[in-house]
């Protein structure tokens, strides 16, 4: 039986700032196409906005126009997703989520029960956040949050989050050159989570903080979370597959620092 793994790809992945870039979407599939001879797969799956914006300018800054461009980008984002997956023989599926999901353990059962039919018959759940129509009170915020509820509450062994950085470093790596790649990680202090949120970088805004959030709530729960680029996919390809850690974090009860 194969080890459940979630996968989260960010936007800032997927994207150039205003549009989806198709070859990242294939450099994805690829990598998925790659780790399914050794994991079931689970995708966490940002860019909505970013492809809805592709067909129709608007003001993201509105609320109900980041809404509608979501409604537009997702179909757009899936189709691009299946076109790429096609070459490997690979069938996509899609769930969106609000965050009252996890609120219930019916819902949690009935979506645990979709998810394992899915990978059953090697189809790849596709998971996002459904952006179009959350109030504020049922989002998520962030997929690294959602990816993290997934990876808990379904049974995965490791979440997978594909930054635009390596992974966490002693200092912000955009201001400091010095900064130092911290490998093993195996528990957050919620100051350095407080410290991060305002330091008032790139580094720290970014999205750096979401991830240790997710990293410490994995941590809490016993689980694993391996942080790495998405745009070099060569470290978490041997990481996964070979046990080659060489650049990555990997946040684990069993070893590493605090931080």
């Amino acid at each position: 039986m194969k080890q459940k793994l979630v996968i989260k790809i960010g936007t800032s992945i997927l994207s150039n700032g205003d549009v989806i870039e198709i070859k990242s979407i294939e450099k994805i599939c690829s990598f998925v196409a790659e780790l399914k001879s050794k994991f079931d797969i689970i995708l966490v799956s940002s860019g909505a906005v970013a492809s809805g914006y592709t067909r129709i300018n608007l003001d993201k800054s509105e609320l109900a126009n980041k809404r509608s461009l979501a409604s537009i980008g997702q179909p757009l984002l899936m189709n691009a997703y299946n076109q790429c997956l096609s070459k490997y023989n690979i069938i996509p599926s899609q769930l969106l989520f609000i965050s009252t999901i996890f609120d219930s353990k019916d819902k949690i059962q009935y979506t645990k029960e979709t998810i394992n039919t899915l990978l059953k018959n090697n189809i790849l759940p596709i998971l996002n956040e459904n952006d179009a129509i959350a109030q504020n009170d049922l989002t998520f915020g962030d997929n690294d949050q959602l990816s993290a509820y997934v990876a808990h509450y379904f049974d995965s062994n490791m979440l997978v989050i594909l930054s635009d950085v390596y992974g966490y470093y002693d200092k912000d790596p955009l201001k400091n050159k010095d900064a130092k790649l911290i490998k093993y990680i195996n528990k957050i202090n919620k100051d350095r989570i407080l410290s991060d949120r305002i330091a008032g970088s790139k580094f720290a805004t970014g999205g750096i903080v979401t991830k240790l959030m997710a990293a410490n709530f994995l941590l809490n729960n016993n689980k694993e979370m391996f942080l790495c680029s998405g745009f070099d996919l060569k470290p978490t390809l041997d990481f996964l597959l070979k046990g080659n850690h060489y650049l990555g974090t990997l946040f684990s009860t069993k070893q590493g620092i605090e931080v």
